[in-house]
This record gives structure tokens, C-alpha cells and sequence, in this order.
């Protein structure tokens, strides 16, 4: 099953910072996830909530801030204990460091509270920057936000490249979900681990499966939801242990 460090090593590091992303690449896990949304100048930036309230020491709106106002503010805030003052980065200075590194990167638009105009477009271009293409999985609440990045890639890629695959995140359950996925070129469904409970873990999988779906659940960190997952043919999870879960 496939290990995803939930925005790095966000257990034991600031979430969404370059010391959880590095922290997380020595726990040899499979992948990455991080969020991204653009600065109030335009820059793809990688953060969490649409306010920056609760993971740095200022509040407000993300998209209100410049990105060198973001960058000034300290993004240790959850982390007292952190050896140093961490900043929000860019997708573009994370991009650089996992070139060198062999995880691949699931990107979250976060686009379903507010719409940023040009965030799939800024993103994509950043990704073929780097070569990226074949070592990112998008993902998004909004499924329009999906649909936009799949319009792009021609365009962006080349008529002729691989498409960068795409996953529905939702958070409640969704009848059929995996033909929804399928009919929308969608290659997976990432649910939140209580939207697969035991009354409906098999039932929800296997309809996945049917249609060609993997699943990646939210956000495992416990042991016996693990287990419990794996058991019932879950692909891959997003946790914020990835050290413990590698392990397994």
C-alpha cells in the first residue's frame, strides 16, 4: 500500500513547510501531498487553509498577502518546539528540491473555497519547469478544478505527452463514486477515513476497483485503521507519520 506524507512530515514537523517536506523524503515514503494556492501576486504557494490564522504567528487571508509578506511571517506556529523559524514556500522552490528525490508529488488545488484565476495554469507550467509530468498526481474538492487542469495539459504538455493523472477528494460519501471518476477521467478517489467505515469499506472499494479507481484515504494515523484499510484492498494512504507507516 502506498504511503503518502500528508503535507510531509506534518507529525513532527511544521505542515506544508521545507523541513517537513525534507524530514519526509528520509522516511523513504511513496509520495508527497501539499496544497497549493496563489499569493495575492500571483505566486503558487503552498499552504493548507485559506487563512493563514492558524499555522502562523499573523492572520488573515492567503490570497491578501504578498508573497513576500507571507514569507516574513513564521509558519512554526503549531511547532514551538522547532529548532528554527520555518516560512511558507513556493511550489516552485519545492519542485526544485524533489527533482533530486524520487517521490512523486500529490498536488492539492485548493480551489473550493476560493477560485484562483490561473492557479492550474501557474501550477502545470511549474511542474513541466522541472520535468516533472510523470511524477505528480493532481487533486482537488472541486471537480471543476480537475476538469480545468485535464483542458490545460494539451496545451501546456504537448499533444503528444502523457496526461498527469487526477483524484476526486471528497467529504462525505458519493453513490458510485468510481463510475463518477471513470466517466470524468478521473484515476482516483481519495475519501476521508470515516467515509469508509466498516458498514461500507467493501462496498465502496470494490466499486472503485470495478470501474478502474484506486483509493487513497484520509488521513491514517493510527496502526489498526492501517491494517484495516490494507485488509480491505485500500491503495495507498495520506498520513502524517510517514517514518511509522514505511515501516509496515
Amino acid at each position: 500500500m502506498h504511503i503518502f506524507a500528508h503535507r510531509g512530515l506534518s507529525g513532527a514537523y511544521p505542515e506544508n513547510t521545507m523541513a517537513s517536506f525534507k524530514a519526509a523524503v528520509d522516511t523513504d515514503c511513496y509520495g508527497i501531498e501539499l496544497d497549493v494556492q496563489l499569493s495575492k501576486d500571483g505566486e503558487v504557494v503552498i499552504i493548507h487553509d485559506e487563512t493563514i490564522n492558524r499555522t502562523t504567528n499573523r492572520n488573515g487571508f492567503v490570497r491578501d498577502f504578498t508573497l513576500s509578506e507571507l514569507q516574513s511571517f513564521n509558519a512554526s506556529k503549531l511547532h514551538t518546539l522547532a529548532a528554527a523559524k520555518e516560512y511558507i514556500p513556493t511550489f516552485y522552490e519545492y519542485c526544485s528540491f524533489i527533482k533530486k528525490h524520487k517521490q512523486i508529488t500529490n498536488v492539492e488545488l485548493k480551489s473550493g473555497v476560493f477560485y484562483y484565476e490561473g492557479l492550474e495554469e501557474k501550477t502545470l507550467k511549474i511542474i513541466t519547469d522541472f520535468g516533472l509530468e510523470d511524477r505528480i498526481l493532481f487533486s482537488s474538492f472541486n471537480p471543476l478544478s480537475l476538469i480545468r487542469i485535464q483542458q490545460l495539459m494539451p496545451k501546456i504538455l504537448g499533444k503528444n505527452k502523457p496526461v498527469i493523472p487526477c483524484a476526486l477528494l471528497t467529504g462525505s460519501a458519493i453513490d458510485n463514486v468510481g463510475a463518477l471518476c471513470r466517466q470524468n477521467g478521473f484515476v482516483a478517489w481519495h475519501p476521508g477515513l470515516h467515509q469508509l467505515n466498516k458498514k461500507h469499506i467493501k462496498e465502496r472499494v470494490l466499486n472503485c476497483h470495478d470501474n478502474g479507481i484506486e483509493v487513497n484515504v484520509w488521513t491514517v494515523n493510527k496502526v489498526h485503521d492501517y491494517n484495516r484499510l490494507k485488509k480491505a484492498g485500500v491503495d495507498g494512504v495520506f498520513t502524517n507519520f510517514s517514518k511509522k507507516f514505511s515501516s509496515l
